[in-house]
C-alpha cells in the first residue's frame, strides 16, 4: 500500500509537469515556450516565472534557453528507504526535532494546510536524495568578479579547492554502514563537512575548515578553520557561518579574496534547521535548471562571466519557503527565500535579504541529471541516473559582485569531480588533524 501511494504521487507530479506548456490558458506560462531564448531584452517575459534575484540576473545579461520539462527520478535505494521508513517519522510538537528518522525522505506526503508543512519541507531538504551517504567534490573553482549587462569578463580572484566533502552518519542508503553509522549513537552527529585544502590564491593556500552538525536541537555546530598564514587552528562560532569570509576562516587582506557564498548557504540552505522559523509561501511552477547541457559549464559572455549561459531552463514544480533566524541567533541575513525543486529536493535558487529587508544576495544552482558527472568519466559512473550540481553563482545584487563556481573547474587535474555515495571519503577525512596535514 505504501509503495502504491508513492507511485500515485509520482504519477500526479508527472501529470502536473506535462500541463506546464500549452495547456494552461490565460497564465504567464504562455509567455515562454520550449525553443525560446530569453535575453535581457526579453527579461519581462520571465519576471513571474523566477525569483526576484534570478530576474535581476536575466535583466543583467544571463540568457536562458527554454526546453521541455522532463522528470527526475530518485535513486532507487533512496526511494526504497523512503517507502520503508517514512511512515514512522514525526515532528516534535514545536517542530524543532525530527523523530524516528532512519533513511530516505522523512515527509513524502505534504499537506499545504498543515501548520508544520514549511518545517517538513526544510527537513526534506536536509535529508535529500542528491547525496544521502557521502560525497567528495574534487577540484572545483570559483571566480570573483563584478558583473552586469555586457560588462567585460574580468576576474578579480580565483579560488581553487581540493576537496568539498561530506559524510552522513544517518540516512545512508548506498554505502556501508547503512542505514545509520554506529558512530551516531556515540556522537549524535547528523553529518560531517570539510572544505580543504584551498589550492589558490597563494595567500589562502592550504586553508580550510571542518564542520559537524548535531541531532540535538540545542547543540550548535562544531566548526574549526585552519589558516596557513598564522599556522593556527581556530574555533569558529555559528554566527560567523552567515559571513562569506570569516565563516570559512579566510583572509581578506587588501580587498582580495572577495567571496559571496557563506557556509550557511553552501549547497543551498545549510544552516541548522532548529535555529530558524519557517513560513510556507506556496507551491509554484517556475523555471529552473535540472538538465544542464554542459559539464564543465560554460561562462556567460553577456553578463561579465557571472553565470552559466545560455543553459537549459525548464518549468519545475517548486516549494517556496521563507526562513528567518529565531530570536537570539544573529545572522547577517534577515531572511532567506528558498525555491526548492519538488523532485530533486534541492533549492534551484534562493534570495537573501539584508537587515533592512532589501534584496541582497541571490544564489543560483545549475544541475544536471545523468549517470555520470562528465561525459568522459571513467570512475564516477553510476548504475542509475542521479542529479549533479555543475555550477553555482552567488551575486551581491547591491554591488554586482559575483562568485561564479564551476563544478568541475574548467582547468583541473581531475575533472570527474563528483564522487557521490561511493565511499570516496570516510569519517577520518573530517578530523582537524587530517585538514592540517593536507596543507602544503
Amino acid at each position: 500500500m505504501r509503495s502504491q501511494r508513492l507511485l500515485r504521487l509520482s504519477v500526479i507530479g508527472l501529470s502536473a509537469l506535462a500541463l506546464l506548456f500549452g495547456f494552461v490558458p490565460g497564465t504567464v506560462l504562455a509567455q515562454v515556450k520550449p525553443g525560446d531564448t530569453i535575453t535581457a531584452q526579453h527579461a519581462p517575459k520571465v519576471k513571474d516565472l523566477v525569483a526576484p534575484g534570478v530576474y535581476y540576473k536575466v535583466a543583467n545579461g544571463m540568457s536562458m534557453k527554454i526546453v521541455p520539462s522532463s522528470r527526475v527520478e530518485w535513486p532507487p535505494p533512496y526511494r526504497e528507504a523512503t517507502e520503508k521508513y517514512s511512515e514512522q517519522v514525526r515532528l516534535s510538537p514545536n517542530g524543532r526535532t525530527v523523530l524516528n528518522y532512519v533513511a530516505g525522505q522523512p515527509f513524502p506526503f505534504l499537506d499545504p494546510n498543515d501548520p508544520q508543512v514549511a518545517t517538513k519541507i526544510i527537513w526534506n531538504n536536509v535529508f535529500r536524495p542528491i547525496t544521502s551517504d557521502d560525497y567528495d567534490l574534487r577540484y572545483f573553482a570559483c571566480e570573483n568578479m563584478y558583473t552586469g549587462l555586457n560588462r567585460p569578463y574580468r576576474v578579480i580572484d580565483e579560488i581553487d579547492v581540493g576537496h568539498y566533502a561530506g559524510y552522513n552518519e544517518i540516512g545512508r542508503t548506498e554505502v556501508d554502514p547503512m542505514p545509520i553509522d554506529p558512530d551516531f549513537k556515540r556522537t549524535h552527529r547528523y553529518w560531517l563537512f570539510a572544505l580543504y585544502p584551498i589550492m589558490s590564491p597563494e595567500n589562502m593556500r592550504g586553508a580550510g575548515f571542518v564542520r559537524y552538525r548535531y541531532a540535538n536541537p540545542s547543540k550548535g555546530d562544531d566548526i574549526w578553520s585552519w589558516n596557513t598564514g598564522t599556522r593556527r587552528l581556530r574555533r569558529l562560532d555559528e554566527p560567523e557561518m552567515s559571513d562569506a569570509v570569516t565563516g570559512a576562516g579566510l583572509p581578506n587582506e587588501g580587498g582580495g579574496n572577495i567571496v559571496v557564498f557563506d557556509p550557511n548557504h553552501y549547497s543551498g540552505f545549510n544552516a541548522k534547521v532548529e535555529e530558524y522559523n519557517y513560513r510556507f509561501l506556496g507551491e509554484k511552477n517556475l523555471l529552473g535548471v535540472v538538465h544542464a547541457a554542459h559539464s564543465p559549464e560554460i561562462t556567460c559572455a553577456t553578463d561579465g562571466g557571472g553565470s552559466a549561459c545560455p543553459e537549459n531552463w525548464e518549468m519545475r514544480h517548486m516549494y517556496v519557503v521563507e526562513a528567518t533566524p529565531r530570536k537570539g541567533h544573529n545572522e547577517l541575513q534577515s531572511k532567506t527565500i528558498l525555491y526548492i525543486d519538488g523532485e530533486i529536493w534541492y533549492p534551484l535558487y534562493e534570495d537573501e535579504y539584508d537587515p533592512q529587508g532589501q534584496l541582497w544576495q541571490n544564489h543560483i544552482y545549475w544541475l544536471t541529471y545523468r549517470d555520470r558527472p562528465v561525459p568522459d568519466a571513467r570512475v564516477a559512473i553510476y548504475p542509475f541516473k542521479r542529479a549533479f550540481v555543475v555550477a553555482a553563482a552567488a551575486t551581491d545584487e547591491q554591488t554586482g559582485m559575483t562568485a561564479m563556481c564551476y563544478l568541475p573547474g574548467r582547468d583541473t587535474p581531475e575533472h570527474e569531480c563528483w564522487y557521490i555515495n561511493m565511499g570516496a571519503v570516510d569519517r577520518t577525512f573530517f578530523d582537524t588533524d587530517s585538514m592540517v596535514k593536507a596543507a602544503p
